[in-house]
């Protein structure tokens, strides 16, 4: 402890894997490897086959790209002290580290969210104004847009260290997973935590909230222009466009509405179902992802193909 008269800061947590399972870690840790795996080897393989490719330097898939990078930083976010965990019991994190650990899986978090919102901007223009598409997502504007969602993401969170650092800790130092969350840090604090609440519902719901009532929107404004469409054919062809991201969207925002949900009013809810809904919303994501964009992208499947056959 770093006493400082009436000020407490502790020199670590202690992170915490599935509780009632910890005998079982190492036969666990099997099938966290194979998903970070596939989420490494996956998104490495979306990059490399868009980067490769010409003729998919379009921008559905520089935002795919972007979502790529997005779920990479996940993974190797949590991926250190989750293995830490359940190979050799290394349940000890610093103070600053876990505050730099939740900063970046915070922002990541929110970067994802925006990207998926951009990506239904894209599908709206090229269902509702398919000649205008080109001219509207120029490869300047999807930069432009990158670098809004990146600033957005940073700015917005840089608070959340310095409002968690202020705090007096006491006692209690165990956190409910295997990383650092904003929620679960600030309630091992025994000082008033009023004003992080606050900002951080604030936050959640200016950002991630508003991404996601505009991507219903969007999907909104895509089923209205589908439903004009002349043919069945036609209208079937514009909503198959639309699957892969409806799958992205289902996997990142369910989990991750329970886990806010879990950890602002679910006071009763058994620790295991707390920790497997934390686990599914950062580690499935960017496992299903790739799956998802190469079983539905012909293009991306295609392309997959060929450098296999050239390989």
């Amino acid at each position: 402890w770093e006493i400082n008269s009436s000020f407490y800061q502790p020199s670590a947590f202690l992170m915490m894997g599935i509780p009632g399972l910890e005998a079982l870690h190492h036969w666990i840790s099997i099938p966290f490897c194979a998903l970070y795996l596939i989420a490494l080897l996956g998104n490495c393989m979306i990059l490399f086959i868009i980067k490769k490719t010409q003729s998919l330097h379009e921008p559905m898939y520089y935002f795919l790209s972007m979502l790529a990078v997005t779920d990479l930083g996940l993974v190797l976010c949590t991926l250190p002290t989750t293995l830490g965990i359940f190979w050799f019991n290394m349940r000890r994190i610093g103070f600053d580290a876990c505050l730099t650990q939740m900063y970046f899986i915070h922002i990541l978090s929110f970067i994802e969210s925006s990207v998926l919102l951009a990506m239904a901007f894209d599908r709206f223009i090229a269902i509702s104004h398919p000649l205008r598409h080109p001219s509207i997502l120029t490869k300047t504007t999807v930069i432009k847009i990158g670098l809004a969602i990146l600033l957005r993401g940073m700015v917005s969170l840089l608070p959340i260290p310095f409002l968690l650092k202020r705090l007096t800790y006491c006692g209690k130092t165990e956190l409910s997973h295997s990383f650092c969350f904003h929620p679960d840090i600030m309630k091992l604090a025994c000082a008033d935590i009023k004003v992080n609440v606050f900002y951080g519902m604030i936050i959640l719901l200016s950002t991630v909230g508003m991404d996601f009532i505009f991507i219903v929107l969007s999907y909104i404004l895509i089923i209205k222009t589908v439903i004009s469409l002349a043919t069945k054919e036609e209208c079937l062809k514009a909503l198959n466009t639309c699957v892969s991201h409806i799958c992205a969207v289902l996997v990142f925002f369910i989990p991750m509405i329970g886990l806010s949900m879990i950890h602002r009013f679910g006071k009763n809810v058994p620790p295991l179902i707390n920790t497997l809904v934390a686990y599914t919303y950062l580690i499935i994501p960017p496992a299903l992802n790739p799956l998802i964009y190469s079983i539905k992208s012909s293009h991306i499947r295609e392309a997959l193909l060929r450098a296999l056959r050239r390989k």
